[in-house]
């Protein structure tokens, strides 16, 4: 399972904050390793400098094998709180995607 961190032009992208979040999502979607190819997790502030609430986004990308990949978004007041909810809503969606798989 690959994983590759993206971020807008308003978000600075370190090295401290993608190894963060890829052990984040490497240890939440460990027992779908096996399932998915690729994950793709883009950060963005949708209104820059100027301050709202909820301006920042995370979208999560996952492509399970041999699937249409699987997309979600959150927007939140902070980074972190976007890409939990975002991770919380793709193990779900992939729980359920493979449930229905295997109910099959």
């Amino acid at each position: 399972m690959k994983v590759q961190i993206n971020t807008d032009k308003n978000i600075e992208g370190s090295a401290r904050l993608e190894s963060y979040f890829s052990g984040e999502i490497e240890k939440s979607l460990d027992r779908f390793q096996d399932k998915i190819t690729r994950v793709e997790v883009h950060f963005g502030d949708e209104n820059g400098e100027k301050f709202s609430l909820h301006d920042k986004k995370c979208v999560i990308e996952v492509r399970p094998v041999k699937l249409q990949p699987i997309t979600v978004t959150e927007h939140a007041e902070t980074l972190e709180k976007a890409f939990s909810g975002a991770l919380a809503k793709v193990k779900k969606s992939l729980t359920n995607t493979f449930e229905k798989i295997k109910a099959h």
